[in-house]
């Protein structure tokens, strides 16, 4: 049996949360490969709006094995936050969440690291959603972290040594005024610990691969988007991760020649939130609609995001870095109201035409546009490829050939029953 990885081929926030939790019933397993609790997947079903951040996608179908990965950051305070609100809502998951030994903590320091590290910055800063997750990738790379496992393992020590560091750090590097942030939160910070210690701590590796060889079907869940990518994304201004494909086989321990269908989402146009280059970015009306029409607004931080068209010359690469074999269309009802909708198949710079992802997106860039008819209805009810207006069609069918990719599936809608498969 081969793992398939869901991933987003954009710059995060395409809907993946939704999309695994549409996907769950075709799999046993669900297993998150990277990322931290920066990531906010939304689910809207039975008249509930979830919202998860560090436990997979999969974890409101019943008699799914929901796992953790080694590649993730695990903050324990947000961990506890959110298995509370979970069991406020009646879920109760202890009994088919499977955490990685190897996955790093998030420690009070690393969160008091990113604010002052962004502080620094100022105007270059990178819109760090200041979760402390860069701090702890950055420990990770160093050798220096503090994993799950640690937790039974000589803990006080090793977490004594790591937070003076820190403190050391914010005191004689960053001249950060921290005492009273941190004493508030290492007491909430002790409970979450206490609190993953009731669940079930794994060597996730050989556990995924024991599944594998028992012919389970497995879905790794991918956090934030290609875009974002540490090595491929649009640096500086990305994650501390591989978001990739590649990011699965080493947030999870899968051989590369264990990976099945590459399934890659992307919204019917483009969002971003933070700073960063944004070739597609409309800073007008017609990007006021997007947001507006899209709730385009940050499902962890509440930020408004960024919106533009659909932008090809991204998604191209994106699909070549992933080996996509399947694309999943989020958010076509967005582009309802539109007359006209946009999409970039190539770029302008300085009078060149380039139709490849260059080395940076400078201000120099100009997207150039093709311009397609709109559909002028509402797709929110329909349930059926064969309502789907002409424009849809043609939509769809235009991505598909300048892509190569087939689009299988097209959400028309928040909710769990407004995602139509295609074919």
């Amino acid at each position: 049996m081969k793992a398939d990885v869901l991933l987003g081929l954009q710059w995060g926030d395409e809907g993946k949360g939704k999309v695994v939790d549409v996907l769950t019933p075709d799999y046993d397993v669900i297993a998150r490969f990277q990322g931290g609790p920066n990531a906010g997947h939304t689910l809207e079903f039975n008249h509930m709006k979830m919202v998860l951040h560090t436990i997979p996608s999969g974890i409101f179908r019943e008699n799914k094995i929901n796992i953790i990965g080694n590649g993730v950051v695990i903050d324990p305070i947000v961990f506890k936050h959110e298995i509370e609100t979970l069991a406020a809502k009646g879920f109760d998951i202890s009994h088919n969440l499977y955490i990685s030994k190897k996955a790093h903590l998030i420690l009070p320091t690393h969160r008091l690291l990113d604010a002052a590290s962004e502080k620094s910055k100022g105007d270059t800063k990178i819109g760090s959603t200041l979760k402390g997750i860069g701090p702890t990738y950055r420990d990770k790379i160093g050798r220096e972290g503090l994993r799950v496992g640690d937790i039974m393992h000589d803990f006080e020590e090793k977490y004594t040594s790591r937070i003076e560091n820190h403190k050391s750090l914010l005191e004689n590097y960053y001249h950060f005024d921290y005492e009273e942030i941190f004493d508030a939160c290492e007491k909430e910070w002790f409970e979450g610990i206490d609190l993953l210690k009731t669940f079930s701590l794994v060597d996730s590796e050989n556990f995924i691969n024991e599944l594998l060889s028992e012919e389970k079907s497995l879905l790794a869940e991918g956090a934030q988007g290609t875009l974002l990518d540490i090595d491929f994304g649009s640096y500086p201004f990305v994650t501390s991760s591989n978001t990739i494909c590649a990011g699965a086989c080493t947030g999870l321990g899968i051989a590369p020649n264990k990976i099945g269908r590459v399934i890659g989402i992307f919204k019917a146009y483009c969002t971003r939130v933070g700073s960063g280059p944004f070739p597609t970015e409309l800073k007008d009306e017609t990007g006021d609609k997007l947001r507006k029409a899209g709730n385009e607004f940050g499902s962890t931080t509440g930020r408004p995001r960024r919106c533009g068209w659909l932008d090809l010359v991204a998604l191209k690469y994106a699909i070549m870095l992933n080996g996509v074999t399947e694309m999943i269309m989020m958010k076509s009802d967005v582009l309802d109201q539109f007359d006209e909708i946009r999409v970039c198949v190539g770029y302008e710079i300085d009078g060149e035409v380039v139709e490849s992802f260059p080395y940076e997106l400078s201000d120099r860039l100009r997207p150039i546009y093709v311009d397609l008819p709109g559909w002028k209805s509402d797709l929110t009810g329909i349930t059926r490829t064969d309502q789907f207006p002409d424009e849809l069609k043609n939509y769809i069918r235009f991505i598909e050939d300048e892509t190569g990719v087939p689009i299988t599936i097209a959400s028309v809608g928040p909710n769990r029953d407004q995602t139509i498969r295609l074919g």
